[in-house]
C-alpha cells in the first residue's frame, strides 16, 4: 500500500508557474505508470503556455473558476469540470475567480520537468 499524507507534501513551483503538490509520483512513492498532483493557481494568475511531449494529462477542477486554453480552444472551467489534454497540446489555465483555483492533475507517463516545453 502506498499512502501520502497531504500535510507532509511540500509544494513546489513548476516550469509553468503554478504551485504543485505531488501526491503520488514514482520518484518519491514507488508507483510506476502515472503521477497525481494538486495544482494551485492564484487569483489573477495565468500559467505559462506549455505542452508535454509524452504525457497525457487529466485535469479535474476541485475549487474556483477560470479559463483554459487547450490547443486552439479557449473555454471556461469551474469546480467539477474535467479536461483531458493530449500529449503535444499547448495548454494553460487562467484563474478568473477571487479565490485559489485548485486542480487535481493525473499524468501518464508521470510528470517530468524534462517532458515540459514552454511555448
Amino acid at each position: 500500500v502506498m499512502k501520502t499524507e497531504y500535510s507532509k507534501v511540500e509544494p513546489y513551483v513548476t516550469k509553468d508557474g503554478c504551485e504543485i503538490r505531488e501526491l503520488m509520483h514514482p520518484t518519491t512513492h514507488g508507483n510506476r505508470n502515472q503521477s497525481f498532483a494538486e495544482a494551485t493557481v492564484r487569483p489573477g494568475q495565468t500559467t505559462a503556455l506549455h505542452c508535454h511531449r509524452s504525457s497525457e494529462e487529466i485535469y479535474h477542477f476541485t475549487r474556483g473558476q477560470g479559463v483554459m486554453t487547450c490547443g486552439e480552444e479557449r473555454f471556461p472551467v469551474k469546480a467539477g469540470d474535467t479536461v483531458c489534454i493530449a500529449p503535444g497540446t499547448p495548454h494553460c489555465v487562467e484563474n478568473t475567480g477571487r479565490g485559489p483555483l485548485k486542480i487535481l492533475c493525473a499524468c501518464s507517463p508521470p510528470y517530468s520537468h524534462d517532458d515540459t516545453t514552454l511555448i
